[in-house]
């Protein structure tokens, strides 16, 4: 797994101040897309225990919310398994702070991945420059959704994490 980017003190990709891990690798790549330099798998530099050490210290922050996985799509082949298991121990080893996820993909099609488990609020589908609207919260596109997978996942079906938005 590759990625190009972790920032800190994020405010734009979730609920509160952030840590995002930007990946490498999509296939949606979507026109318009604010991040096409992400697209090739094989850009970036490698994730290695470094990386996940500057990850976990700053989730070790008490003023931190939680780690937002970017990219890229966080679920492209090549990321899809390291992702699983570093959210998961992001939430054992952070029970308080809370993972976002972002992909092209839609909910209907990935509810069953076992990365879900980890996940609690879930931005979806493809960005589409004909719905582009800068005033959405979260996402760049009217189509998306910001999804509560927690709870959509106890009820069966879509509830939005913040539905006025």
């Amino acid at each position: 797994m590759n990625y190009h980017d972790i920032t800190h003190d994020d405010m734009k990709n979730g609920d509160g101040l952030r840590v995002v891990l930007w990946l490498s690798g999509c296939t949606h790549e979507c026109e318009g897309c604010q991040n096409p330099v992400t697209w090739n798998a094989e850009d970036g530099l490698p994730f290695d225990a470094s990386a996940k050490e500057e990850i976990f210290d700053q989730l070790s922050r008490p003023y931190i919310s939680g780690i937002t996985f970017s990219g890229g799509d966080p679920m492209h082949p090549a990321n899809i398994g390291e992702v699983r298991k570093l959210a998961a121990e992001v939430k054992e080893r952070f029970p308080g702070k809370t993972v976002w996820l972002y992909t092209g993909n839609v909910w209907e099609d990935i509810r069953e991945d076992a990365l879900m488990d980890s996940v609690d609020v879930l931005v979806d589908g493809p960005f589409l420059i004909n719905e582009k609207d800068n005033l959405l919260r979260w996402k760049g596109s009217r189509n998306q959704r910001v999804i509560d997978v927690q709870e959509s996942l106890a009820k069966g079906t879509v509830v939005l994490h913040c539905p006025e938005y």
